[in-house]
């Protein structure tokens, strides 16, 4: 039988069940001769497999000693060439019995997926392969289970979500994306500490969740019979600490929202929040730029990304535009000429723009750019000055109160950022957290509630700061071409099998 083609997910019952127990039968033989593969603890690798393929004139003709995992076998006569892959690649194996002797005949019962440690020369075959001559061999694991079949890998997306290590074992693309995405994270904490950014850590149980429109899960301490909530957001925690003397601070770590999935959305993802005492949005958007540039040259060797077939360019200056100004532009309306939130509703109507009763003039400036401005920004863009409503802890423009000094980072048409001349003035912080706990009152799950911790920070005093959001996993997806949050996160939430 070949087992290569059979899968768990797609041979026969009866056949896998043979497979499995020929391999459980080997590995009793082998126990049984005292050639346990469980038993070893190590193995002293000297080299990786694209160490050696990227210099082999330095190796050739060396003894190098690499370990991974079987991938395919050729030949079953005096001579045998393997695949080997460990985290670097893969390396072809040049396996014969002239060099192994009495073990060559173990060595060819070695199964697809078992990980072994081999010594051996250097060398280029007679098609130019670069090789490693195998004198010595050690059986590190045995493994129990059939790869997917050779030909078509893991194909399955549901699968290969749930079975992520299958996934990094057969497509190495995948591989090459998560190890891009530690880059990424690599390279944004490089920037941020050479411009004297200092990283901390803060709670993620809360007993009031906080600094963003989202809702909480929830959950319960035992030891002190409180229920506690994780967060939704890093903001709260990072400014007591500006309070505190702290002039720059970041964080990168998950948070948490109870809310749906979808391409763009998990309800656990990776969010770096950051705060700069003695500057303003204007300070963040510069930080931003110059942020995604390091990054993108850093991981990619370019500022030019090319995701879904769409360049986008970081090394030009990004765009600027106020929100007004993009809603005029995208949807003829100008809500400068709007005098009020019944005008307002009248306008959304006309253009068939769904709202709620008690959603006001911002509140609507704000769909609209949801729904005719926001698929347009595909080159970095910066959408300035949201309207108050929607921004409880942001610092208003003094030349018109009913707007905020902030703005939001959109390419590809995601939103990538959000960044706020933070409010410091506690009478009108106190003030916007009542209007925020009338809209929970109206049942609004996403509404925020006062923090009374945070609000007697606030009163200490916090100088004027500006404070930013990134969300990892999308600047993750643009980096890398991936299609789905899904395809950046290792280990993504998923619904039950059953």
């Amino acid at each position: 039988m070949n087992e290569q083609q059979n899968t768990p997910t797609t041979a026969p019952e009866q056949d896998l069940s043979e497979i499995l127990q020929i391999r459980r039968d080997k590995l009793k033989d082998l126990q049984e001769s005292g050639k346990d593969p469980f038993v070893e603890v190590k193995y002293d690798q000297s080299h990786h497999a694209a160490d050696i393929k990227a210099d082999f004139e330095a190796f050739e003709g060396k003894s190098v000693s690499v370990a991974g995992r079987l991938m395919s076998k050729r030949g079953m006569g005096k001579v045998m060439f393997c695949d080997l892959a460990d985290q670097s690649g893969r390396i072809q194996l040049f396996v014969k019995k002239d060099l192994l002797e009495e073990s060559y005949d173990l060595f060819k019962k070695l199964d697809i997926g078992d990980i072994v440690g081999v010594r051996g020369e250097v060398f280029k075959t007679k098609t130019e392969e670069i090789s490693i001559k195998v004198t010595e061999y050690t059986l590190l694991s045995k493994s129990l289970v059939p790869l997917p079949e050779k030909f078509h890998g893991l194909t399955n997306t549901d699968m290969r979500y749930r079975q992520r290590y299958v996934d990094l074992i057969m497509n190495p693309e995948v591989k090459d994306t998560f190890i891009k995405r530690s880059k990424i994270v690599a390279a944004i904490r490089k920037y941020l500490d050479g411009q004297g950014f200092l990283e901390v850590e803060t709670p993620m149980l809360v007993s009031n969740a906080g600094g963003a429109a989202a809702r909480p899960f929830e959950t319960h301490f035992n030891a002190l019979d409180e229920d506690f909530k994780l967060r939704i957001s890093l903001e709260l925690y990072l400014k007591r600490l500006i309070v505190g003397g702290l002039e720059r601070v970041y964080e990168i770590g998950r948070v948490f929202r109870n809310e749906g999935l979808d391409t763009r959305h998990n309800p656990e993802f990776t969010l770096m929040e950051l705060y700069q005492a003695y500057t303003d949005y204007h300070g963040m958007m510069d930080l931003t730029e110059n942020l995604y540039r390091h990054v993108a040259q850093e991981v990619l060797g370019t500022t030019k990304i090319v995701y879904n077939g769409i360049e986008m360019d970081l090394g030009k200056p990004f765009e600027r535009i106020t929100m007004l100004d993009a809603v005029k532009k995208y949807s003829g309306v100008d809500f400068n000429e709007i005098k009020d939130a019944e005008e307002a509703k009248k306008v959304a109507k006309e253009h068939h723009v769904e709202y709620e009763e008690h959603h006001t003039k911002g509140d609507i400036l704000n769909l609209f750019f949801e729904e005719f401005v926001e698929e347009h920004l595909l080159q970095p863009t910066f959408v300035m000055d949201h309207p108050v409503e929607i921004s409880p802890l942001t610092k208003k423009k003094p030349e018109d109160p009913n707007y905020v000094e902030r703005f939001e980072f959109f390419m590809n048409g995601w939103e990538m950022a959000n960044a706020y001349s933070e409010l410091n003035d506690p009478i009108d912080q106190r003030e916007r957290f009542r209007a925020q706990e009338a809209l929970l009152a109206m049942g609004d799950e996403e509404a925020n509630t006062t923090d009374e911790d945070f609000m007697n920070a606030l009163e200490i005093g916090m100088p004027p700061t500006g404070g930013i959001g990134f969300g990892i996993d999308r600047m993750c997806m643009l980096l890398t071409d991936s299609a789905a949050i899904r395809d950046v996160l290792l280990f993504p939430t998923m619904k039950p099998l059953d």
